[in-house]
């Protein structure tokens, strides 16, 4: 028979076995007629276990019925963080509570200028914000609510001391709800690629070798939220004359996600400007490739950390500045970056802590001026 070599090459074939008896089938030396094995299947069908029905939504890891099981952590999470809100009262992001006496951090890309915003805390207080202390490796910023006394602070536990799937919660819609989720991978550093528009520009130099042109602007991106559009002329970016395209993609790369830049273009032979506000160049290329599945949007910084802590807790860019827990209620991060639908990235404890704590000492205890010789 043809292909018979390759499928018994190698191997014994035995010849002098007797064949089974017709209606019968060989298992191991053990022959069993049809009859048999269809009651034993049926038998076997009748002792499974019915399919389960889909759990409620009530009944779902953030379902009401689950939260319920966790109120008591909503005083140990919301009561220590506050919102930090837009001129016409929007939401921006939040804040986590590390003194008494008004001192917050905040996620410092959401907040180029914090001076134009003002934080609401769950006691429906409110105030002006002072900026602190800026920190853009760390992407935080310690700021003091003007006049703001007796708040209740955080207590902090051991990020480095978490294991895969322990359970954790935080706050969302500005520490207005608990939200539950666990660790979902081990802390790491997240390395960056630098800031980015959302623009593709023509390689080729201009007629008279000023400006470069824009040919492609991202969806969602920081030039389309600016107003930049396809066939302006970038003339200037950040002060600094271009008028090569790899000069341009240098002088973003250079910056962080979060900074506003100026720009300076001529559209239809008519001078113009407008400020942009980067973001991560991963955040734009996704955004790019139609690979932005996140469902709620991606944080403008969404990467190059010194390390985090990875958590699957559902949160959106504006929960982003407040406190992450354990179930016993000790903060173990600061949520940083929303990356997608799953992912959420926080700034464990031991990241960040001690130097803020250093930050408020200098702030409270400034050093005395010293008379002049």
């Amino acid at each position: 028979m043809k292909g018979s070599d390759a499928m018994t090459k190698g191997k014994p074939v035995t010849r002098d076995r007797k064949p089974a008896a017709a209606g019968a089938r060989g298992v191991g030396s053990l022959v069993l007629p049809h009859s048999t094995l269809l009651l034993l299947f049926c038998a076997v069908l009748v002792h499974a276990d019915p399919p389960r029905a889909p759990l409620a939504q009530e009944d779902r890891t953030n379902g009401k019925n689950t939260l319920a099981a966790v109120e008591k952590l909503r005083q140990l999470t919301t009561a220590c963080c506050a919102s930090i809100e837009s001129p016409l009262g929007r939401t921006l992001c939040t804040a986590t509570i590390v003194g008494e006496d008004g001192y917050v951090l905040i996620k410092a890309s959401e907040v180029p200028e914090l001076q134009k915003t003002r934080i609401k805390f769950s006691d429906g207080r409110s105030a002006d914000l002072r900026e602190v202390h800026r920190d853009t490796r760390l992407d935080l910023v310690l700021a003091q609510a003007v006049g703001i006394t007796g708040l209740r602070t955080v207590s902090f536990g051991e990020a480095h001391a978490l294991t895969l799937g322990q359970w954790l919660c935080s706050v969302a819609e500005g520490g207005g709800a608990p939200r539950i989720g666990i660790v979902s991978a081990k802390p790491r550093k997240i390395p960056g690629e630098g800031a980015a528009m959302g623009i593709r520009m023509d390689e080729k130099p201009t007629k008279d070798g000023k400006g470069v042109r824009i040919v492609g602007i991202a969806s969602e991106s920081p030039a389309e939220a600016a107003g930049l559009q396809e066939e302006d002329l970038l003339i200037t970016i950040a002060g600094e004359k271009v008028a090569a395209s790899r000069r341009v993609y240098d002088i973003i790369k250079g910056r962080q996600p979060g900074e506003v830049i100026d720009i300076r273009y001529l559209r239809q032979g008519k001078e113009e400007s407008c400020r942009i506000r980067l973001a991560s160049r991963t955040k734009v290329l996704h955004n790019w490739e139609g690979e932005d599945f996140a469902n709620g949007g991606v944080s403008l910084r969404s990467d190059n950390f010194p390390e985090v802590l990875q958590h699957d807790i559902p949160l959106l860019p504006t929960d982003m500045g407040g406190p992450v827990a354990t179930l016993e209620g000790k903060v173990v991060g600061i949520n940083i970056a929303r990356v997608d639908r799953v992912t959420t990235f926080a700034l464990p404890v031991e990241a960040f802590w001690t130097e803020a704590r250093q930050w408020i000492q200098a702030d409270r205890h400034p050093p005395k001026a010293v008379p002049a010789k």
